[in-house]
């Protein structure tokens, strides 16, 4: 697009850094507390399981398959979230999502047998259905294209958050085996459902769905980023306008969509199994906890950096692929130095900072393409067939390590999808036609 065609605004530099800070303060610690329960409530079950398997009887395989049925129950109610959270808005559907999964979290405290694991861990997922690309959307509503894969990251370093904090306190959690006559993983599931419940109010109180709407903004800043993003908007809808039917057709939401579900299945995997890899170790629960946070402080990092850079740089499909590879050899360079907990512990690190940079610049791709109710259907169709991937990863990992006994193969048979995403969006590439990234040096680096 030739510079002179860039909409204009008065006072940009001024008028655009204060605005898009004030956005991101009133909004994004609502987003980011919201995704902390939502992963807190989700992977949880990886440390519940250290002793609710014994408990219960479960092998690997039937442990693996119930935590991944959640993405069963997430599949179903995905897409018709999303058009829910379109048509009635984020504020009343976001804390309706935060209250369901916050009590049916903390009913896990009374399964029984597998089915019963089964049964409420698939209710967990319709529940938590619509929360993540309702976020995805609402960013859209609030954020210009170059400001949106940072805001990603933050948003997802809310993920990482929990998984430094939240094994720290699930092994804290754990340490209260009887107490009150009550096990200690059943413990954890009641606790750990608190949060999400607090939150739905919190954010039915406090969330704001549009700009038009944010009475917190001055006029000028409303007006400013109204104009900014409708002309966005019209600006895709040159190109091409997207409805939702045609959305859901296109080549490329799918392509992504295998992208996001190869990235799914190596990250759950490696989630719900690593308390089992490091308690192997020979340490106690609280110990579990404290190490296996470790990997998810340099991932935080990890993600901020390279959510800043490709929004620096405004390049998406090398910063996509490059942090899948990264994740692909951390796990897969395991198998050779399992003897060593130190050297094991640092390739999980390695692989992690790779996962965990993977989405914030992958969503960057759908979004510059779509616009409206094609971007909820879109988004929400990536989302919610990508993630099955949390349940294919689960799955077979506990199918290899119940056929070899070993946590090793198992890590390297989640590392071979997570290839194949990076080579895919190598191969599609990023259309630049439809995002607008201006020069940086128009732009406050926010």
């Amino acid at each position: 697009m030739p510079p002179a065609t860039l909409p204009t605004a008065p006072a940009p530099d001024a008028l655009e850094r204060e605005t898009i800070r004030r956005v991101a303060w009133r909004l994004m610690p609502l987003l980011m507390l919201g995704y902390f329960c939502a992963y807190l409530d989700r992977v949880n079950v990886g440390y519940a399981g250290l002793q609710m398997n014994k408990a219960l009887g479960f092998s690997s395989s039937v442990f693996g398959f119930g935590s991944g049925i959640f993405f069963f129950g997430y599949f179903l109610f995905e897409l018709p979230s999303n058009l829910v959270l379109a048509k009635v808005g984020a504020r009343r559907w976001i804390a309706r999502i935060l209250l369901t999964w916050g009590v049916i979290s903390g009913l896990t405290a009374l399964v029984w047998n597998d089915w019963s694991f089964y049964g409420i861990r698939f209710l967990l997922g319709l529940a938590e259905a619509g929360y993540y690309p309702g976020v995805v959307l609402f960013l859209t509503w609030w954020f210009p294209s170059y400001y949106r894969t940072r805001m990603m990251a933050f948003f997802m370093l809310a993920s990482v958050i929990s998984l430094i904090i939240g094994p720290l306190v699930s092994g804290q959690l754990l340490e209260l085996d009887g107490w009150l006559g009550i096990a200690g993983w059943k413990w954890l599931f009641i606790v750990e459902a608190l949060p999400a419940i607090v939150m739905a109010f919190v954010t039915l109180r406090y969330l704001t769905d549009r700009p038009e709407e944010a009475k917190w903004l001055r006029p000028d800043q409303r007006a400013w980023l109204a104009k900014r993003l409708a002309e966005e908007q019209s600006q895709r809808e040159d190109i091409r306008r997207f409805e939702l039917g045609e959305a859901l057709r296109n080549p490329r939401v799918w392509w992504l969509t295998l992208v996001y579900f190869g990235q799914n299945l190596s990250n759950y995997g490696f989630l719900i199994f690593l308390p089992q890899i490091i308690k192997a170790f020979g340490v106690s629960y609280g110990m579990t906890g404290v190490i296996g946070a470790i990997p998810f402080v340099f991932a935080a990092f990890a993600m901020l950096a390279w959510g800043w850079h490709s929004d620096h740089t405004g390049e998406r499909s090398w910063h996509v692929a490059i942090a899948c590879f990264v994740a692909a050899i951390g796990l897969s360079v395991c198998i050779f130095i399992h003897n060593s907990p130190v050297l094991l512990m640092l390739a999980l690190i390695f692989a992690q900072m790779g996962q965990a940079s993977i989405s914030p610049t992958f969503w960057s791709l759908p979004t510059a393409m779509l616009t409206g109710v094609a971007a909820a259907g879109g988004i929400a169709l990536i989302n919610s067939v990508g993630n099955l991937g949390g349940f294919a990863g689960p799955y077979i990992y506990g199918l290899v390590k119940d056929a070899t006994g070993n946590d090793m193969i198992a890590l390297v048979a989640i590392a071979l999808p997570v290839v194949v995403s990076g080579v895919v969006v190598l191969i599609l590439g990023h259309d630049r036609r439809l995002e607008r990234i201006p020069p940086a040096s128009a732009h406050p680096r926010a």
